[in-house]
Order: C-alpha cells, then structure tokens, then sequence
C-alpha cells in the first residue's frame, strides 16, 4: 500500500469524519472540509488531528499523511505510527526503528514472524508441523530453494498462522538477511537471544541508517526531522531523497517570486 491512494481528498475526509459528511454536492460545495478552509481551522490543529488520527487504521493514516505537510507531520509520528501497527493485533508494543518508514504502511499478518532458532535434527518439514503452517510458506519468506538451505542459518522466520499468538506480545522490528525484507519478529518469551548474528545483523543496520540520515542533514542544511522525511520518502535511496528535497525547494522559490 502506497501512502497516497487514487482516492481524492473528498474520499480521505469521508473516512476521517464517517456519517456526518455531507452527502449532497450542494452541501459538499458550501462545507468543504480542507485543513486549507478557515470554516475548519480545527483541523490545523495539532492536537485535534492527534484525536482523530489515533482512530484511523494503518490505511486511512497513510492517505492522512499525504493532504499537506501538517497532517504529514502528526500522522508520521511514532506513537501515531506505532499505535495503529499494533491496535488490530492487540500488541504489547513493538521495538527497534524500520529502516524505510513504509514499513509502517502495512501492519497485515504477513508482517510478523516467528524466530525459530536452529536445533539438531530440525527440518522444515518438522517445523511446518510444530508450528501449523506450509512448508512453502517457511521457504518462501526466507528464501529458501531447498531444504538443505536450513543448515547454514541460525534460525529459520516462521510466518504466524494464527493472530492470537500477537496478543500481549512484544514484536521487534528487524532486516533480515535471508528474507531480504523487514519483519515483525516475535521470539520465545519476548526476549531476542543477543548473541546471534541476524540481531547483530539489525544493530548493523540501524546504525547505518542513522548515519545516512546524519549526511543528509548535512548536505541539506536541514533539521533531522526534515532529512528523516525525504530519506522515507525515497524508500531508504539518498540519492533520490536528495533530489527529491532539491526539486521541492526549486519550487518553493518559483512559488515565492510568482
């Protein structure tokens, strides 16, 4: 799911204030509801936007983010973020940074995972069992062509089956090097065992990205806020963020002498 959908803002206002929109065009002519409108200015407002924003679901927050800057800024806030990941699971809380804030964007069961570390004698046969799920999904998520592939990894990712094993859990947010892509990761008893490689792995990874937003905060002559935003909306490509901030500031500047 992208953060902008082909939904209009009439559609995104719709979702945000339910049956009190107005249906007819004739009332929808005369009472827009636009953080633009001065009939509306409560939605300027930071802490009204809080409210709202804290009942809308990972999909309709996204669409929230991209009306203008201001609703970018509250609904990209990492307890608004967080919160909608977690509520339709019923987490306890979710750990780590996601290296490309699109991670956020999608909160399906597909997003989370068991971490199952490597003992003797397992195969992905016995764990497709122990665990209730299909042995294609195991070699899919850890991209995997055969099952001798389980022998050169500490531990195997198994997709959840079933959503109650989420409740009350505490998930950490992880890059995995074998999946290639970022899971919610859940392990026995909410505790990630640190001596492993794939959490070295993640501390890597954090660490790396924090220095990349650290150049493009140098390179912009920007707060860290503003580079964390373009490095996000670039889906974690500095290159392409730069060019991105360098584009919105050349209009910013035809805007001003026009």
């Amino acid at each position: 799911m992208g953060c902008c959908s082909d939904e209009d803002d009439g559609d995104v206002f719709r979702h945000l204030m339910g049956s009190n929109f107005p249906s007819s065009s004739s009332a929808a002519s005369s009472a827009v509801i636009s953080p633009m409108n001065s009939h509306f200015s409560a939605l300027s407002s930071t802490d009204i936007l809080r409210i709202i924003f804290h009942n809308l679901p990972v999909p309709d927050l996204a669409r929230a983010s991209c009306v203008c800057r201001l609703w970018n800024s509250v609904a990209s806030q990492r307890d608004m973020l967080t919160a909608a990941f977690v509520s339709p699971w019923k987490l306890n809380r979710i750990v780590g940074d996601p290296l490309s804030r699109t991670f956020w964007r999608d909160n399906s069961l597909a997003k989370f995972a068991i971490s199952h570390g490597i003992a003797r004698g397992d195969t992905v046969a016995s764990l497709a069992v122990k665990y209730s799920v299909q042995v294609m999904d195991i070699k899919r998520l850890n991209n995997m062509m055969s099952d001798h592939g389980i022998y050169s990894r500490e531990r195997l990712l198994i997709p959840v089956s079933n959503p109650d094993i989420l409740i009350n859990r505490t998930c950490f947010i992880e890059l995995d090097v074998y999946a290639k892509r970022e899971v919610a990761v859940l392990y026995p008893n909410d505790v990630p065992d640190k001596g492993t490689t794939y959490v070295s792995n993640r501390i890597s990874s954090e660490e790396s990205n924090r220095k990349v937003v650290e150049s493009l905060k140098r390179s912009m002559q920007v707060d860290n806020e503003i580079a964390q935003y373009y490095w996000s909306v670039a889906n974690g490509d500095p290159r392409a963020a730069f060019a991105e901030f360098s584009a919105d500031l050349k209009w910013d500047r035809q805007a001003g002498r026009s």
